[in-house]
């Protein structure tokens, strides 16, 4: 498929007897007046947004250069039931099965549980050919407790045997970039801490000069007893400051009453603004932070958590951040 600059894209493959297309023009959240002038880079599509209790909205994001439709897929919690809900809107008019196998280019899931890599294991006998994503901890446990014989079909290129090598697991180094086949995009990883001894990853996306980065879930540096976050937001602290960082993607699980013990590794409103203000330190302060869209992930639901964590985070937004909450299905412009 060519790359259009159009506000749509039109692809008619003689092979398939099906059509495709993405709809730039379907309304969707822009939040693109955080660089003045500027034009959408980024174009997310949210599968799922939820941190539990619902398994057809569980966390995972499709993410575009704005005008294609070769998109990489940020977690894998909930895919199909995302894409289904999707082509209802208008956003993809195929199948579901051409979606997942000729939109979706690879996957990058930040760490192996399952309200984050679910949605993929269950369609991998629908899905074509693509590489899987993600620091050796995560790609470990897919091979050795998700595709094996033992729990299900080994449809990867390591572990038990036979190894039906429909997906190749991709060992990212730290730091380093990585160049997406068949997209225009590449994609570093950094990790992240979500309750010792558990891992999790931060996905930074590249596209021309623009960034978007992700982060899967993680607990706040001054509770996991690491300088991860801060190592994250010394790296982008540059990109924020020359306004290339286009979006943060950051979970928030509970509201502020949640006890700390009982956190397991995730943010609470008071907790994710605390990290910004370290963030807005290494950006040269908050004035650089104001109007950044941070997109408020992984929520869990529970009584009325959600509420609570909204009117918790539009409170303590002393930095003046662009809170965004997603929502399953609806597109967002960055």
């Amino acid at each position: 498929m060519k790359k259009s600059t159009q506000w749509f894209r039109h692809f008619i493959a003689q092979s398939c007897r099906f059509s495709f297309l993405f709809l730039l023009s379907f309304p969707v959240l822009s939040v693109a007046l955080y660089a003045q002038n500027s034009k959408p880079v980024f174009t997310v599509i949210p599968l799922g947004v939820k941190g539990g209790g619902d398994e057809s909205n569980l966390s995972s994001y499709l993410v575009a250069p704005a005008g294609d439709s070769n998109f990489i897929c940020l977690d894998a919690g909930t895919v199909r039931a995302g894409i289904q809900y999707a082509i209802k809107k208008g956003i993809f008019k195929a199948t579901p099965d051409y979606v997942l196998q000729n939109s979706i280019r690879a996957y990058f899931i930040s760490h192996p549980h399952l309200d984050h890599l679910a949605g993929l294991v269950i369609n991998s006998p629908d899905d074509n050919s693509k590489p899987i994503y993600g620091l050796s901890f995560c790609l470990s446990t897919l091979a050795d407790k998700y595709f094996s014989w033992k729990s299900w079909a080994n449809f990867t290129d390591r572990g038990e045997s036979p190894q039906l090598k429909k997906y190749t697991l991709q060992e990212m180094t730290i730091g380093d970039f990585y160049k997406i086949d068949k997209t225009s995009m590449q994609v570093a990883a950094f990790p992240l801490s979500h309750s010792t001894p558990q891992e999790s990853t931060a996905f930074l996306v590249k596209h021309d000069d623009g960034y978007l980065l992700y982060l899967g879930d993680t607990g706040a540096d001054s509770i996991e007893k690491s300088t991860r976050l801060s190592d994250l937001w010394k790296t982008v602290g540059p990109l924020v400051a020359s306004k290339q960082l286009k979006a943060v993607f950051i979970e928030v699980s509970f509201s502020n009453d949640q006890k700390t013990e009982q956190l397991f590794g995730h943010l609470t409103p008071d907790l994710l603004m605390k990290e910004l203000t370290r963030l807005a330190d290494f950006s040269g302060g908050n004035a650089f932070l104001k109007h950044l869209p941070v997109v408020i992930t992984h929520q869990k639901p529970g009584g009325d958590r959600e509420r609570k964590i909204k009117a918790e985070l539009h409170r303590a937004n002393t930095s003046g951040v662009r809170l965004i909450f997603p929502e399953q299905a609806s597109p967002i412009q960055l």
